[in-house]
């Protein structure tokens, strides 16, 4: 199972995976750590990542970026028009209302969704984390910013299956930062909470959280956000600035031209950066337009000048946050702030005047994301262990659900509505409502507050049905909706509950605790008291109650029994019978199942166009390489090994075939320069094969020799190590040697009597072959083990010899006397003066 984190920014995108030693940041291809989220379409290929953004001068208007502001949106979004102007690609309004890219792809115009694009994102991030944990990459974690919508977050899951990548969760941005900075944390309280504030400045947008840390946990007590505020926006300013100020002193217009639009956009974006860390920054681009050089210069003071009403901004998310968290300037402990537009000098004066302390930078400012969220895919994953943390998240945003009541005196319908999900809501949760219909329904999934989302309020319609209740009156239908890990809602599922009388017979039993009758208990076994609540919708009321019963009244099938006591008494009683009602979801704006699908099969032929056209360029790049280097080796290494002839027929061949690949061959299909490379070959491998030959005979010749030498010299010698081996075997070592060493002399000679040019008749590889078939002989010959000792026989025992052989005889009743050493055995005598030391080897006489 693999545990990625993945952090796709409106700019970059960063990867991160967990090993056993903590959590990584990935390199791509060009050993950086981030990547650019850019798309470029080519003639016959797709270029992602830097590879696109490389592109991005020379085809501005099939280069895609900024993917992150365009996804979930409908067309007639006021911030996606504003969006849009500065876009150098084409965007148009697709049947649903919603935004369709077109790029010029494999010599026609094609459209895409952008959640086709953002799955294309995913791809090259995907690709990146396998490269690096040389494994496939499917389970991850991926950040999304806290103000996207359902529709967005759905978009974002639907993106990751196009890319082939299973979302365990969608975890907030700021939770994820808030996650990487306090689970490492070792001085948390265990009573007290530490509230601090996360700034995170993106590209785009600025998003600002309040999260309590407690020893083992995280609780997030507010979010707050600007979706339109980020490093971008400053950009933009500069950019403005130096386009009116080109108008005006050299007389070009740079909105005319696309290209010249990004090249200043990008200087404005370095000009940023410099500012950031000087008080003054010039700006100098060559050619920009027209062929026309353009200079400029700008102060730190003036920039802030031209700044100002972006900066205005900063303070209003600050405030919110504060309020929702119901906290005040002095509970603030400390305050991080990420993000890469985070590094402008005057928004961290903006934040250090309001919170009155120094904002710290304990993290990462680009990295933080991507790393919390691998380590929310660690906790998720089974594979890791990691340290005990909760993470409790919030929704940012109140949800209701809405449904047609019918008034019971005019028959009038009318439109009823109750928040399910309140702003603050944890992540997860479940609800449990209750209806009485008697028939098919509906229920709409809608916002109950759009102010600070500028989306539509419908989310969704759930059709509860058909079904039919049994006595033709109103039925209890319990529905349940989840607010699931990603932020998503839906109705999960919806039963029927409908009571019968069923014969019962009830026995006499021993004193016990009154019992309860099977009933609708919490589904899944989830006591109301863990987020699972019932909601009561009858006709014209709605009403919450958390303990579970309705209007605070339990039902009469939740009523606690009490058993008879009479034996074998048949009573009747009521039994709640439950059953399954279908629910079909309709989904406003989201991608249908079939869609997803398609999507898949096209990125997967987009995949394998980019494959097949990387391995022609490979092909192609490799008959580029040979002509150049065998026509430089002809002439250098090769020029003796090769007759003039040869040398002039193989340099035309490579000539032509150097004109060809500038000409005809310019654009041709893999097997082509498969075929052009083989043919190449033919006549160049033959002198590569002489020079190769030459060069690595000499060393075989030597280790040859040196082989028949050493069993030659084993064979001879009076070596005790070979004393065992018959002379009659040796001398068949001798003879296999005299024989290689006369089969060697023999080639060698031949060999020596021919010029480089011509074909070896002494190879490299039969020199080894007949060198292992000596080894082969010889060695079971010269290395044949030693026979083995033969055992020696038992000693017979030695009579005793009295008081001077240290012993007894066991057959006289002597006292015992003293032996002769101490460390002697019993019945052994140890050597004694004068006499001779016992040989082992011989077998000792009575």
């Amino acid at each position: 199972m693999s545990v990625v984190g993945f952090d796709f920014g409106n700019e970059s995108g960063v990867v991160a995976v967990a090993r056993q030693r903590g959590i990584d940041v990935v390199l791509n291809d060009e050993s950086k750590r981030e990547t650019p989220a850019v798309v470029c379409f080519g003639e016959k290929q797709r270029f992602l990542g830097t590879a696109g953004a490389a592109s991005s001068m020379m085809n501005p208007k099939n280069t895609i970026s900024q993917i992150k502001r365009l996804i979930g949106r409908p067309y007639s979004d006021p911030e996606l028009q504003r969006d849009l102007n500065s876009l150098p690609f084409a965007v148009i309004e697709g049947p649903d209302g919603f935004p369709l890219i077109q790029a010029q792809y494999l010599g026609e115009v094609r459209t895409f969704t952008p959640t086709q694009v953002l799955g294309m994102v995913f791809s090259d991030l995907k690709t990146i984390a396998q490269k690096n944990l040389n494994a496939a990459v499917v389970d991850c974690c991926i950040g999304i910013p806290v103000y996207f919508t359902d529709l967005q977050r759905r978009a974002v899951i639907d993106a990751a299956t196009i890319a082939g990548l299973h979302p365990l969760r969608l975890i907030h941005e700021t939770t994820a930062t808030a996650l990487a900075y306090g689970i490492y944390k070792t001085d948390l309280p265990e009573n007290d909470q530490l509230n601090v504030a996360f700034v995170d400045v993106g590209h785009a947008s600025l998003q600002v959280s309040i999260a309590g840390f407690k020893k083992g946990q995280l609780k997030i007590l507010a979010h707050s956000f600007d979706r339109s505020l980020g490093g971008r926006d400053f950009d933009e300013v500069l950019f403005q600035h130096f386009a009116a100020k080109f108008k005006e002193e050299y007389k070009i217009d740079v909105f005319q031209n696309a290209r010249a639009c990004l090249r200043l956009r990008a200087a404005c974006e370095k000009l940023k950066k410099i500012l950031s860390a000087n008080p003054e920054a010039p700006l100098n681009i060559e050619c920009l337009m027209e062929e026309k050089d353009v200079r400029g210069y700008i102060k730190r003071e003036e920039f802030e000048k031209i700044s100002a009403p972006i900066l205005e901004r900063v303070k209003k998310p600050l405030e919110k946050a504060l309020v929702e968290a119901g906290l005040t300037i002095g509970d603030i402990h400390s305050v991080e702030v990420v993000g890469s537009g985070s590094r402008v000098p005057a928004i961290i004066k903006i934040l250090t005047e309001f919170f009155g302390k120094e904002p710290r930078r304990t993290m990462n400012a680009s990295e933080c994301v991507a790393k919390g969220a691998a380590l929310q895919c660690a906790i998720l994953s089974p594979t890791f262990k990691v340290r005990e943390f909760q993470v409790n998240e919030s929704f940012p945003f109140p949800i209701a659900l809405a449904w047609n009541a019918q008034d019971s005196q005019n028959g009038a319908d009318s439109q009823q509505s109750t928040i399910v999900f309140p702003k603050g809501n944890p992540i997860p949760s479940v609800k449990v409502l209750t209806f009485y219909r008697t028939g098919t329904f509906a229920v709409d999934v809608q916002y109950a507050d759009v102010s600070e989302l500028q989306a539509p309020a419908k989310i969704s319609t759930y059709t509860i049905g058909p079904f039919q209740a049994s006595k033709g009156e109103r039925a209890k239908v319990k529905v349940k909706t989840r607010l699931n890990l990603h932020g998503i809602v839906s109705v999960e599922s919806a039963t029927l509950l409908e009571e019968e009388e069923v014969e019962i017979p009830v026995t006499k039993e021993p004193a016990k605790e009154p019992a309860k009758m099977e009933t609708d208990e919490p589904e899944n076994g989830v006591p109301p008291s863990t987020g699972e609540n019932d909601v009561n919708m009858s006709e014209g009321n709605a009403t919450v109650d958390a303990s579970g019963a309705e209007n605070g009244v339990p039902e009469s099938g939740d009523k606690p029994v009490q058993m008879e006591t009479d034996a074998k008494v048949e009573a009747p009683k009521k039994k709640v019978k439950k059953t399954n009602i279908p629910v079909s979801e309709v989904v406003y704006g989201g991608m249908l199942a079939a869609d997803v699908q398609k999507a898949v099969e096209k990125e997967f032929e987009m995949a394998l166009q980019d494959r097949v056209m990387e391995e022609t360029k490979d092909k192609k790049n490799a008959v580029e390489a040979y002509v150049y280097e065998m026509r430089n080796k002809l002439n250098d290494k090769y020029f003796s090994y090769v007759t003039d002839s040869e040398r002039e027929q193989l340099a035309a061949k490579l000539q032509e075939t150097e004109d060809w690949l500038y000409e005809d061959g310019e654009d041709e299909t893999k097997g082509v320069y498969v075929a052009k490379l083989e043919e190449l070959k033919k006549q160049g491998d033959p002198i590569e094969e002489r020079f190769k030959e030459d060069m690595e005979r000499g060393a075989a010749i030597e280790q040859f020799i040196h082989c028949i030498n050493s069993f030659r010299e084993a064979a001879v010698s009076n070596d005790p190590r070979f004393d065992h081996i018959d002379l009659s075997e040796k001398q068949k070592v001798l003879t296999e040697c005299v024989e290689a060493e006369a089969w060697l002399r023999e080639k060698k000679q031949q060999q020596d009597a021919l010029p480089k040019y011509a074909n070896p008749v002494l190879l490299v590889a039969d020199i080894k072959k007949k060198a292992e078939a000596v080894d082969r002989f010889c060695k079971p010959i010269m290395m044949k083990p030693r026979p083995p000792k033969p055992a020696p026989e038992p000693a017979s025992p030695v009579p005793p010899q009295g008081a001077e052989q240290g012993t007894e005889n066991p057959n006289q009743n002597a006292s015992p006397t003293p032996k002769a050493d101490e460390n002697a055995g019993a019945g052994n005598e140890g050597p004694t003066e004068g006499s001779e030391p016992m040989d082992t080897d011989k077998a000792e006489t009575a």
